[in-house]
């Protein structure tokens, strides 16, 4: 394979002719041999972005030539636009607060701005990796305010996926809401209530979460470009960061603004540790969801089996016609990796020391990692598990039957120690609640009518 050499303060080192990264990419590659995974695509892409308001603002403050700057504008519509992600090396673990992944951005980019020029791969005289693309800029502001932008913009994508399941559960909810069963407290019969409430229920759950997730973006829509190495702004010209985040704002879509102290905004993960709360947050709620799915699912003879979840595939390599609850368990495993993640956020933004934090990199990797997961997981947990779910009205209406839980509702009529005693009294016969009222006469029947009716007992809600 035909190489280039190319320079650093460290010596020199061989680059493959045709790669668009250069040597400190390079020297990266090889110190950092971790894990196998590349960064994440939409750190590529609000990287990418970063770069290019950068270069405008560059150009517009006199400090790229129109022509540098226009070249690394088209290099980076071309990345955007998906092109040169296979040069994008170095691996998601690696040291130096970002700085390996920042320098592979600005080499790629001065590479193809470079043949944009007209000239070679590695005439950094002509557009440079650091006197161009790194132009006003350290890592120490581009690659956090790169990590704000990505999280954002992936956060648009995970609300809509959860604002689609949570209109699932609410859909379902409508389709049920005539089937009345047993609620179950401590996973002992309750009071009546109907599988539509159940729905309800879930789907307002995740509405809450969806509402924080939308509100908690706003932080992550606070940037410190402009801040370079420690947010003094040395090497940054006066006014740098807020035309910068103007540029950002019109070609990402998302309305950024500029931290009001860039000391205290370079050194802080504060948005990172809120954000990856809510994931956690998102994950619980989903788990506990999903742990009900199976419940309510469970059987199909020896179980619940309230509701069936549409069979996905065959569950057993030993017993035929088992079919387990597949997509519930996954999405399950999904939320246990989320909420392992936040520990992680939680541990590496503790570990910050005066005015930077250098583990960013598995910040991004932990909220990246969830953010994806989660929209994939939202997204088969819809179509494949949610909107076919069909109830077992004779299992609810069997349950509902053989409850004592019906007794509760006799508590205002005939008083709690009374009811108490009927209740232990069908324990230990086996008889229903009706069945002794009727033969102890308790009620008459329009007093049972009234009373022990179950559609009676579930209440009213106001349906969205």
């Amino acid at each position: 394979m035909p190489f280039r050499i190319e320079r650093d303060p460290l010596g020199e080192r061989q680059v493959p002719a045709d790669a668009y990264y250069g040597i400190q990419t390079e020297r990266a590659v090889e110190n950092f041999p971790i894990s196998g995974l590349r960064m994440p695509a939409g750190l590529v892409t609000a990287t990418v972005l970063v770069k290019k308001a950068a270069a405008e603002t560059n150009a517009a403050i006199g400090r790229l030539s129109p022509t540098i700057a226009d070249a690394i504008g088209r290099a980076a519509d071309e990345i955007l636009a998906g092109g040169l992600r296979d040069q994008f090396v170095v691996d998601v673990y690696q040291a130096g607060a970002g700085t390996s992944h920042n320098m592979n951005a600005n080499e790629v980019l001065a590479n193809r701005a470079l043949e944009h020029l007209g000239k070679r791969k590695g005439d950094y005289e002509f557009c440079s990796p650091h006197d161009h693309l790194n132009a006003s800029q350290s890592t120490n502001d581009a690659y956090p305010s790169a990590l704000h932008l990505a999280m954002a913009l992936m956060n648009t994508r995970l609300v809509s996926e959860m604002k689609a399941l949570a209109r699932a559960f609410r859909e379902k909810g409508k389709e049920m809401r005539d089937v009345v069963k047993m609620g179950r407290t401590q996973l002992q019969d309750a009071v009546p209530m109907t599988l539509g409430q159940e729905f309800y229920a879930f789907a307002a759950s995740l509405e809450n979460e969806v509402d924080v997730l939308e509100r908690v973006e706003r932080a992550l829509l606070e940037v410190n470009m402009g801040g370079t190495a420690i947010g003094t702004g040395l090497n940054a010209p006066p006014g740098f960061g807020q035309k910068c985040v103007r540029h950002l704002t019109e070609i990402s879509g998302k309305t950024i603004t500029l931290a009001e102290d860039l000391v205290e905004a370079t050194q802080d993960t504060q948005p990172f540790v809120l954000y990856s709360g809510v994931l956690k947050s998102v994950a619980i709620k989903l788990s506990k969801i999903c742990n009900d799915l199976r419940l309510l699912s469970s059987g199909p003879r020896a179980g619940l089996h309230e509701i069936t979840l549409p069979p996905m595939q065959p569950g057993s390599s030993i017993m035929p016609g088992k079919v387990n609850p597949v997509i519930p368990e996954v999405m399950n495993q999904i939320c246990y990796r989320i909420i392992g993640n936040d520990l992680t956020v939680t541990m590496a933004a503790e570990a910050g020391q005066l005015q930077l934090n250098v583990m960013e990199p598995v910040i991004a990797l932990c909220i990246l990692d969830g953010q994806t997961l989660f929209i994939n997981g939202a997204r088969t947990l819809r179509e494949r598990c949610i909107e076919g779910i069909e109830p077992d009205r004779e299992a609810c209406r069997a349950f509902l039957e053989r409850s004592i839980g019906i007794v509760t509702a006799l508590n205002p009529v005939i008083g709690y120690d009374r009811a108490t005693q009927l209740a232990e009294e069908a324990m230990r016969t086996g008889k229903g609640i009706l069945e002794l009222v009727r033969k102890k006469k308790v009620l008459t029947e329009a007093q049972i009518r009234k009373v022990l009716d179950a559609r009676g007992m579930v209440g009213t809600r106001r349906e969205r």
